[in-house]
Protein backbone atom coordinates (compact mmCIF):
# COMPACT_ATOMS: atom_id res chain seq x y z
CA UNK A 1 0.00 0.00 0.00
CA UNK A 2 0.66 3.61 -0.52
CA UNK A 3 3.05 4.91 2.38
CA UNK A 4 2.67 8.80 1.48
CA UNK A 5 0.82 11.60 3.83
CA UNK A 6 -2.63 12.56 1.67
CA UNK A 7 -4.28 15.72 2.29
CA UNK A 8 -7.79 16.73 0.95
CA UNK A 9 -10.57 18.70 1.64
CA UNK A 10 -13.52 16.34 3.27
CA UNK A 11 -16.36 19.39 3.40
CA UNK A 12 -18.34 19.92 0.46
CA UNK A 13 -16.93 23.01 -1.45
CA UNK A 14 -18.31 26.34 -1.15
CA UNK A 15 -19.13 29.23 1.16
CA UNK A 16 -19.64 27.74 4.87
CA UNK A 17 -18.96 28.64 8.40
CA UNK A 18 -15.76 25.96 8.60
CA UNK A 19 -14.12 23.91 6.27
CA UNK A 20 -11.91 20.63 7.32
CA UNK A 21 -8.72 18.97 5.58
CA UNK A 22 -8.04 15.86 6.40
CA UNK A 23 -4.14 14.69 6.59
CA UNK A 24 -3.31 10.99 6.95
CA UNK A 25 -0.10 9.24 7.16
CA UNK A 26 2.75 8.33 9.20
CA UNK A 27 4.01 11.71 8.42
CA UNK A 28 0.83 13.42 9.33
CA UNK A 29 1.68 15.83 11.94
CA UNK A 30 5.24 16.36 11.37
CA UNK A 31 4.02 17.59 7.77
CA UNK A 32 1.36 20.17 9.72
CA UNK A 33 3.85 21.09 11.83
CA UNK A 34 5.67 23.12 9.18
CA UNK A 35 2.97 24.83 8.54
CA UNK A 36 1.12 25.35 11.64
CA UNK A 37 2.12 28.15 14.18
CA UNK A 38 0.67 27.58 17.93
CA UNK A 39 1.90 27.25 21.13
CA UNK A 40 2.59 23.56 21.01
CA UNK A 41 4.47 21.41 18.41
CA UNK A 42 1.58 18.74 16.87
CA UNK A 43 4.07 15.84 16.64
CA UNK A 44 4.40 16.16 20.66
CA UNK A 45 0.85 16.65 21.85
CA UNK A 46 -1.06 13.90 23.29
CA UNK A 47 -3.36 11.90 20.84
CA UNK A 48 -7.20 13.63 20.24
CA UNK A 49 -6.49 16.92 21.23
CA UNK A 50 -7.29 20.26 19.48
CA UNK A 51 -4.87 23.08 19.49
CA UNK A 52 -5.33 26.77 18.21
CA UNK A 53 -3.06 28.22 15.95
CA UNK A 54 -2.34 29.63 12.59
CA UNK A 55 -1.33 27.98 9.17
CA UNK A 56 1.35 30.31 7.77
CA UNK A 57 2.87 29.80 4.44
CA UNK A 58 6.55 29.73 3.42
CA UNK A 59 7.24 33.51 3.85
CA UNK A 60 5.86 33.35 7.26
CA UNK A 61 2.60 34.74 6.00
CA UNK A 62 -0.54 33.95 8.06
CA UNK A 63 -2.98 31.69 5.71
CA UNK A 64 -5.67 31.01 8.22
CA UNK A 65 -7.08 31.22 11.53
CA UNK A 66 -7.92 27.08 12.43
CA UNK A 67 -8.40 24.77 15.46
CA UNK A 68 -6.08 21.61 14.78
CA UNK A 69 -6.91 17.94 15.41
CA UNK A 70 -4.38 15.28 16.24
CA UNK A 71 -5.64 11.84 16.17
CA UNK A 72 -2.52 8.86 16.14
CA UNK A 73 -2.60 5.46 15.24
CA UNK A 74 -4.53 2.82 15.31
CA UNK A 75 -7.39 4.87 16.44
CA UNK A 76 -8.13 6.98 13.95
CA UNK A 77 -10.26 5.81 10.59
CA UNK A 78 -7.81 4.94 8.59
CA UNK A 79 -5.49 3.65 11.87
CA UNK A 80 -2.65 5.72 10.32
CA UNK A 81 -2.16 9.27 11.79
CA UNK A 82 -4.39 11.69 11.39
CA UNK A 83 -4.75 15.51 11.38
CA UNK A 84 -7.47 17.40 10.64
CA UNK A 85 -7.60 20.85 10.34
CA UNK A 86 -10.64 23.54 10.28
CA UNK A 87 -10.47 26.47 8.73
CA UNK A 88 -12.51 28.76 7.64
CA UNK A 89 -15.07 28.58 4.99
CA UNK A 90 -15.23 29.46 1.54
CA UNK A 91 -13.19 29.00 -1.62
CA UNK A 92 -9.88 30.63 -1.01
CA UNK A 93 -8.81 29.75 2.82
CA UNK A 94 -9.50 25.88 2.99
CA UNK A 95 -7.67 25.90 -0.94
CA UNK A 96 -4.61 27.90 0.49
CA UNK A 97 -4.15 25.77 3.52
CA UNK A 98 -4.09 23.02 1.51
CA UNK A 99 -1.69 24.38 -0.94
CA UNK A 100 0.33 24.82 1.95
CA UNK A 101 0.04 21.22 3.35
CA UNK A 102 1.46 19.97 -0.43
CA UNK A 103 4.40 22.42 -0.44
CA UNK A 104 5.06 20.80 2.85
CA UNK A 105 5.21 17.33 1.23
CA UNK A 106 1.21 15.94 1.53
CA UNK A 107 0.26 14.44 -1.65
CA UNK A 108 -3.33 15.18 -3.08
CA UNK A 109 -5.44 12.22 -1.87
CA UNK A 110 -7.60 10.29 -4.67
CA UNK A 111 -11.42 9.88 -4.52
CA UNK A 112 -12.32 7.71 -1.14
CA UNK A 113 -8.45 7.49 -0.76
CA UNK A 114 -9.05 8.11 3.10
CA UNK A 115 -11.65 5.13 2.98
CA UNK A 116 -9.47 2.76 1.02
CA UNK A 117 -6.86 2.91 3.60
CA UNK A 118 -9.22 2.12 6.44
CA UNK A 119 -10.30 -0.82 4.53
CA UNK A 120 -6.64 -1.80 3.45
CA UNK A 121 -5.77 -1.32 7.16
CA UNK A 122 -8.26 -3.96 8.19
CA UNK A 123 -10.95 -1.00 9.76
CA UNK A 124 -13.72 -1.99 8.01
CA UNK A 125 -14.06 -4.30 5.50
CA UNK A 126 -16.02 -3.24 2.08
CA UNK A 127 -19.38 -3.80 3.28
CA UNK A 128 -18.78 -0.88 5.67
CA UNK A 129 -16.88 0.99 3.15
CA UNK A 130 -19.45 1.20 0.86
CA UNK A 131 -22.15 1.90 3.53
CA UNK A 132 -20.20 5.83 4.02
CA UNK A 133 -21.42 6.44 0.17
CA UNK A 134 -24.82 4.90 1.47
CA UNK A 135 -24.60 7.24 4.48
CA UNK A 136 -23.72 10.19 2.63
CA UNK A 137 -26.54 9.94 -0.54
CA UNK A 138 -29.32 8.87 1.90
CA UNK A 139 -32.57 10.85 1.14
CA UNK A 140 -34.96 9.66 3.74
CA UNK A 141 -34.07 8.44 7.75
CA UNK A 142 -34.93 4.76 6.97
CA UNK A 143 -32.16 4.83 4.38
CA UNK A 144 -29.59 6.70 7.06
CA UNK A 145 -30.52 4.12 9.26
CA UNK A 146 -29.94 1.03 7.27
CA UNK A 147 -26.80 2.23 6.10
CA UNK A 148 -25.70 3.18 9.60
CA UNK A 149 -26.16 -0.30 10.61
CA UNK A 150 -24.18 -2.11 7.94
CA UNK A 151 -21.42 0.93 9.37
CA UNK A 152 -21.39 -1.02 12.06
CA UNK A 153 -21.40 -3.97 10.64
CA UNK A 154 -24.43 -5.85 10.56
CA UNK A 155 -23.82 -6.90 6.93
CA UNK A 156 -20.19 -8.14 7.46
CA UNK A 157 -21.54 -10.45 10.47
CA UNK A 158 -24.44 -11.62 8.80
CA UNK A 159 -21.54 -12.81 5.76
CA UNK A 160 -18.79 -13.69 8.38
CA UNK A 161 -21.57 -15.79 9.65
CA UNK A 162 -23.27 -17.59 6.38
CA UNK A 163 -18.77 -18.34 5.10
CA UNK A 164 -18.48 -20.08 8.61
CA UNK A 165 -20.81 -22.95 7.91
CA UNK A 166 -19.66 -23.11 4.67
CA UNK A 167 -16.17 -23.27 5.48
CA UNK A 168 -16.72 -25.83 8.35
CA UNK A 169 -18.90 -27.57 5.68
CA UNK A 170 -16.73 -27.91 3.58
CA UNK A 171 -14.09 -28.91 6.01
CA UNK A 172 -16.16 -31.45 7.39
CA UNK A 173 -16.39 -33.19 3.86
CA UNK A 174 -13.18 -32.58 2.91
CA UNK A 175 -12.08 -35.27 6.04
CA UNK A 176 -14.45 -38.02 4.34
CA UNK A 177 -12.71 -37.37 0.99
CA UNK A 178 -9.66 -37.26 1.79
CA UNK A 179 -9.21 -40.18 4.40
CA UNK A 180 -12.21 -42.45 3.43
CA UNK A 181 -10.59 -45.51 4.75
CA UNK A 182 -10.24 -43.98 8.70
CA UNK A 183 -12.74 -44.70 11.40
CA UNK A 184 -13.68 -41.00 11.35
CA UNK A 185 -17.33 -39.57 12.01
CA UNK A 186 -18.97 -38.91 8.58
CA UNK A 187 -21.58 -36.27 7.60
CA UNK A 188 -23.60 -38.19 5.59
CA UNK A 189 -25.29 -36.77 2.31
CA UNK A 190 -28.42 -36.08 4.35
CA UNK A 191 -26.91 -33.89 6.97
CA UNK A 192 -25.14 -31.89 4.42
CA UNK A 193 -28.27 -31.66 2.51
CA UNK A 194 -30.49 -30.11 5.53
CA UNK A 195 -27.15 -27.71 5.75
CA UNK A 196 -27.06 -26.48 2.62
CA UNK A 197 -31.00 -26.05 2.77
CA UNK A 198 -30.60 -24.11 5.84
CA UNK A 199 -27.73 -22.03 4.17
CA UNK A 200 -29.65 -21.45 0.95
CA UNK A 201 -32.80 -20.14 2.83
CA UNK A 202 -30.98 -17.86 4.71
CA UNK A 203 -28.74 -16.50 1.48
CA UNK A 204 -32.17 -16.24 -0.18
CA UNK A 205 -33.81 -14.34 3.00
CA UNK A 206 -31.24 -11.53 2.54
CA UNK A 207 -31.36 -11.35 -1.36
CA UNK A 208 -35.12 -10.93 -1.09
CA UNK A 209 -34.07 -7.74 0.86
CA UNK A 210 -32.64 -5.96 -1.95
CA UNK A 211 -35.94 -4.59 -3.87
CA UNK A 212 -36.70 -2.49 -0.24
CA UNK A 213 -33.09 -1.61 -0.79
CA UNK A 214 -33.54 -0.52 -3.88
CA UNK A 215 -36.21 2.02 -2.30
CA UNK A 216 -34.15 3.36 -0.02
CA UNK A 217 -30.73 4.08 -2.12
CA UNK A 218 -33.10 5.63 -5.71
CA UNK A 219 -36.75 5.91 -4.26
CA UNK A 220 -40.15 4.98 -5.63
CA UNK A 221 -41.08 6.50 -9.34
CA UNK A 222 -44.13 7.91 -8.72
CA UNK A 223 -46.41 9.66 -11.44
CA UNK A 224 -49.07 11.89 -10.04
CA UNK A 225 -51.90 11.56 -12.47
CA UNK A 226 -55.40 13.12 -13.14
CA UNK A 227 -57.40 15.25 -14.81
CA UNK A 228 -56.93 19.33 -14.49
CA UNK A 229 -56.97 21.07 -11.36
CA UNK A 230 -57.52 18.27 -9.05
CA UNK A 231 -54.56 19.01 -7.13
CA UNK A 232 -51.97 17.26 -8.36
CA UNK A 233 -49.39 20.63 -8.36
CA UNK A 234 -50.72 21.09 -4.72
CA UNK A 235 -50.11 17.55 -3.51
CA UNK A 236 -46.64 18.00 -4.90
CA UNK A 237 -46.03 20.80 -3.47
CA UNK A 238 -46.88 19.81 0.03
CA UNK A 239 -44.61 16.78 -0.06
CA UNK A 240 -42.00 18.71 -1.14
CA UNK A 241 -42.36 21.92 1.43
CA UNK A 242 -41.92 24.35 -1.01
CA UNK A 243 -43.85 25.69 -3.99
CA UNK A 244 -42.21 23.15 -6.83
CA UNK A 245 -44.98 23.52 -9.37
CA UNK A 246 -47.71 26.69 -9.93
CA UNK A 247 -50.87 26.25 -8.69
CA UNK A 248 -53.95 28.29 -10.06
CA UNK A 249 -57.68 26.97 -10.46
CA UNK A 250 -57.01 27.45 -14.72
CA UNK A 251 -56.89 24.61 -16.06
CA UNK A 252 -53.86 23.37 -17.84
CA UNK A 253 -50.99 25.31 -15.66
CA UNK A 254 -48.62 22.48 -15.79
CA UNK A 255 -47.22 21.59 -19.45
CA UNK A 256 -44.38 19.55 -18.66
CA UNK A 257 -43.78 16.83 -15.98
CA UNK A 258 -42.16 18.42 -12.99
CA UNK A 259 -39.50 15.72 -11.07
CA UNK A 260 -38.81 16.02 -6.83
CA UNK A 261 -37.59 13.55 -4.29
CA UNK A 262 -39.30 13.69 -1.04
CA UNK A 263 -39.42 11.99 1.94
CA UNK A 264 -42.72 10.70 3.08
CA UNK A 265 -42.80 9.35 7.07
CA UNK A 266 -39.59 7.38 5.77
CA UNK A 267 -41.05 6.29 2.77
CA UNK A 268 -38.45 7.94 -0.25
CA UNK A 269 -40.66 8.77 -3.46
CA UNK A 270 -39.44 10.35 -6.87
CA UNK A 271 -42.82 12.17 -7.32
CA UNK A 272 -43.55 13.22 -10.52
CA UNK A 273 -46.50 15.77 -11.21
CA UNK A 274 -47.68 15.45 -14.71
CA UNK A 275 -49.95 17.65 -16.53
CA UNK A 276 -53.68 17.07 -16.03
CA UNK A 277 -55.01 14.55 -18.82
CA UNK A 278 -58.02 15.92 -20.74
CA UNK A 279 -58.94 16.83 -24.56
CA UNK A 280 -57.26 19.82 -25.79
CA UNK A 281 -56.19 21.51 -29.02
CA UNK A 282 -53.43 23.46 -27.13
CA UNK A 283 -50.51 22.16 -29.14
CA UNK A 284 -47.81 22.36 -26.06
CA UNK A 285 -50.33 21.12 -23.38
CA UNK A 286 -50.99 18.12 -26.30
CA UNK A 287 -47.29 16.75 -25.39
CA UNK A 288 -47.89 17.55 -21.61
CA UNK A 289 -50.76 15.09 -21.36
CA UNK A 290 -48.78 12.49 -24.10
CA UNK A 291 -45.81 12.40 -21.26
CA UNK A 292 -48.26 12.09 -18.57
CA UNK A 293 -50.06 8.78 -20.52
CA UNK A 294 -46.20 7.73 -21.11
CA UNK A 295 -45.51 8.05 -17.36
CA UNK A 296 -48.79 5.54 -16.46
CA UNK A 297 -46.55 3.00 -18.38
CA UNK A 298 -43.29 3.51 -16.81
CA UNK A 299 -44.01 4.76 -13.29
CA UNK A 300 -43.05 2.44 -10.39
CA UNK A 301 -46.43 3.84 -7.89
CA UNK A 302 -49.06 5.76 -9.74
CA UNK A 303 -51.25 8.12 -7.24
CA UNK A 304 -54.27 8.82 -8.79
CA UNK A 305 -55.93 12.54 -7.76
CA UNK A 306 -59.29 12.50 -7.98
CA UNK A 307 -61.07 16.08 -7.14
CA UNK A 308 -63.74 14.98 -3.87
CA UNK A 309 -65.72 18.56 -4.25
CA UNK A 310 -66.77 18.26 -8.21
CA UNK A 311 -67.50 14.31 -8.01
CA UNK A 312 -66.47 11.15 -10.80
CA UNK A 313 -66.38 12.18 -14.18
CA UNK A 314 -65.96 10.37 -17.44
CA UNK A 315 -62.27 11.26 -17.28
CA UNK A 316 -61.73 9.72 -13.73
CA UNK A 317 -63.70 6.78 -14.92
CA UNK A 318 -61.24 6.79 -17.81
CA UNK A 319 -57.96 7.20 -15.79
CA UNK A 320 -59.71 4.30 -13.24
CA UNK A 321 -59.96 2.14 -15.77
CA UNK A 322 -56.25 2.33 -17.06
CA UNK A 323 -54.31 1.96 -14.20
CA UNK A 324 -56.65 -0.92 -12.68
CA UNK A 325 -54.20 -3.91 -12.11
CA UNK A 326 -51.08 -1.36 -11.72
CA UNK A 327 -49.34 -0.60 -8.15
CA UNK A 328 -52.06 2.17 -7.54
CA UNK A 329 -53.06 4.10 -5.14
CA UNK A 330 -56.65 6.29 -5.53
CA UNK A 331 -56.57 9.70 -3.57
CA UNK A 332 -59.21 11.96 -2.89
CA UNK A 333 -58.13 15.70 -2.56
CA UNK A 334 -59.88 18.68 -1.18
CA UNK A 335 -61.50 16.89 1.53
CA UNK A 336 -61.42 20.72 3.41
CA UNK A 337 -64.12 21.36 0.83
CA UNK A 338 -66.15 18.52 1.38
CA UNK A 339 -66.71 14.94 -0.64
CA UNK A 340 -69.53 14.86 -2.98
CA UNK A 341 -68.98 10.59 -3.30
CA UNK A 342 -67.35 7.45 -2.02
CA UNK A 343 -65.05 5.27 -3.32
CA UNK A 344 -63.67 1.95 -1.86
CA UNK A 345 -59.91 1.50 -1.34
CA UNK A 346 -59.51 5.48 -2.24
CA UNK A 347 -57.58 7.25 0.87
CA UNK A 348 -59.37 10.77 1.43
CA UNK A 349 -56.79 13.64 1.43
CA UNK A 350 -56.17 17.29 1.90
CA UNK A 351 -53.10 18.87 -0.13
CA UNK A 352 -54.04 21.78 1.72
CA UNK A 353 -54.02 20.91 5.11
CA UNK A 354 -52.34 17.63 5.08
CA UNK A 355 -54.59 15.12 6.18
CA UNK A 356 -54.57 11.66 5.45
CA UNK A 357 -50.76 12.14 4.73
CA UNK A 358 -49.76 9.56 7.19
CA UNK A 359 -52.12 7.14 5.62
CA UNK A 360 -51.16 7.47 2.36
CA UNK A 361 -47.42 7.09 4.10
CA UNK A 362 -48.99 3.91 6.10
CA UNK A 363 -49.91 2.16 2.47
CA UNK A 364 -46.83 2.80 0.19
CA UNK A 365 -45.07 1.08 3.19
CA UNK A 366 -47.68 -2.01 3.05
CA UNK A 367 -47.05 -2.25 -0.78
CA UNK A 368 -43.59 -2.69 -0.76
CA UNK A 369 -43.12 -4.00 2.55
CA UNK A 370 -41.09 -1.27 4.18
CA UNK A 371 -42.35 -2.03 7.59
CA UNK A 372 -39.73 -5.06 7.45
CA UNK A 373 -37.03 -2.68 7.94
CA UNK A 374 -36.39 -2.19 11.37
CA UNK A 375 -33.13 -1.55 13.57
CA UNK A 376 -32.18 -5.48 13.60
CA UNK A 377 -32.77 -6.03 10.36
CA UNK A 378 -30.44 -6.09 7.18
CA UNK A 379 -31.59 -4.71 3.96
CA UNK A 380 -29.04 -4.94 0.63
CA UNK A 381 -29.31 -1.32 -1.29
CA UNK A 382 -25.48 -2.54 -3.02
CA UNK A 383 -26.19 -4.01 -6.52
CA UNK A 384 -22.34 -5.23 -6.60
CA UNK A 385 -23.04 -6.88 -3.47
CA UNK A 386 -26.56 -8.55 -4.47
CA UNK A 387 -24.97 -10.02 -7.22
CA UNK A 388 -22.08 -11.52 -5.56
CA UNK A 389 -24.65 -13.40 -3.25
CA UNK A 390 -26.90 -14.54 -6.08
CA UNK A 391 -23.72 -16.10 -7.30
CA UNK A 392 -23.41 -17.38 -4.02
CA UNK A 393 -26.50 -18.86 -3.89
CA UNK A 394 -26.60 -20.07 -6.89
CA UNK A 395 -23.10 -22.50 -6.32
CA UNK A 396 -25.07 -23.63 -3.44
CA UNK A 397 -27.93 -24.69 -5.49
CA UNK A 398 -25.13 -26.86 -7.49
CA UNK A 399 -24.38 -28.17 -4.58
CA UNK A 400 -27.51 -29.37 -3.54
CA UNK A 401 -28.43 -30.27 -7.02
CA UNK A 402 -24.94 -32.75 -7.47
CA UNK A 403 -25.99 -34.30 -3.76
CA UNK A 404 -29.22 -35.05 -5.29
CA UNK A 405 -28.38 -36.93 -8.16
CA UNK A 406 -26.07 -38.89 -5.92
CA UNK A 407 -22.63 -37.79 -7.59
CA UNK A 408 -19.98 -38.06 -5.37
CA UNK A 409 -18.95 -35.39 -2.99
CA UNK A 410 -16.12 -33.87 -4.65
CA UNK A 411 -18.47 -32.23 -6.87
CA UNK A 412 -20.37 -30.56 -3.91
CA UNK A 413 -17.74 -29.61 -2.38
CA UNK A 414 -16.17 -27.37 -5.38
CA UNK A 415 -19.42 -25.74 -5.08
CA UNK A 416 -19.39 -24.83 -1.83
CA UNK A 417 -15.59 -23.35 -2.25
CA UNK A 418 -17.41 -21.20 -4.55
CA UNK A 419 -20.02 -20.23 -2.76
CA UNK A 420 -17.70 -19.26 -0.21
CA UNK A 421 -15.62 -17.29 -2.65
CA UNK A 422 -18.65 -15.18 -3.52
CA UNK A 423 -19.47 -14.37 -0.25
CA UNK A 424 -15.71 -13.31 0.57
CA UNK A 425 -16.38 -11.45 -2.75
CA UNK A 426 -19.07 -9.34 -0.70
CA UNK A 427 -16.88 -8.08 1.89
CA UNK A 428 -13.65 -7.92 0.40
CA UNK A 429 -11.68 -11.04 1.32
CA UNK A 430 -11.53 -12.08 -2.47
CA UNK A 431 -12.27 -9.37 -3.89
CA UNK A 432 -10.02 -8.19 -7.24
CA UNK A 433 -7.60 -5.08 -6.75
CA UNK A 434 -9.39 -3.87 -9.87
CA UNK A 435 -13.09 -3.90 -8.03
CA UNK A 436 -11.32 -2.06 -5.13
CA UNK A 437 -10.04 0.65 -7.10
CA UNK A 438 -13.74 1.04 -8.92
CA UNK A 439 -15.42 1.00 -5.86
CA UNK A 440 -13.31 3.68 -4.17
CA UNK A 441 -13.26 5.33 -7.27
CA UNK A 442 -17.16 6.36 -7.54
CA UNK A 443 -16.50 7.76 -3.55
CA UNK A 444 -15.47 12.16 -3.41
CA UNK A 445 -12.52 13.56 -2.90
CA UNK A 446 -12.27 13.78 0.96
CA UNK A 447 -14.03 10.43 1.76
Amino acid sequence: MDNSTIAAISTPHGVGGIAVIRVSGNNAAEICDRIFKGRERLCEVPTHTVHYGFIVGPDGEKLDEVLVTVMRAPRTFTREDVVEISTHGGYVASKRVLEALFEAGAVPAAAGEFTKRAFLNGRIDLTQAEAVIDIINAKTDLAQKNALSQAEGQLKSRIDALRRRLVALAAAMQVSIDYPDEDLEELTPQQIEAQLMDIHRDISRLADSAPRGKILRDGIKTAIIGRPNVGKSSLLNYLAMEERAIVTDIAGTTRDVIEETVDLNGVPLRLLDTAGIRETDDKIELLGVERSLKYIDEAELILLVLDSASGLCEKDRELLAKTEGKRRIVLVNKTDLGSSFTLDGAIYISAKTGEGMDILADRIKQIYSLGEIGPDSITLTNERQLCALLRARDAVSRALDSLGRGLAQDFAALDINDAVYALGEIDGKTVSEDIVTSIFHSFCVGK
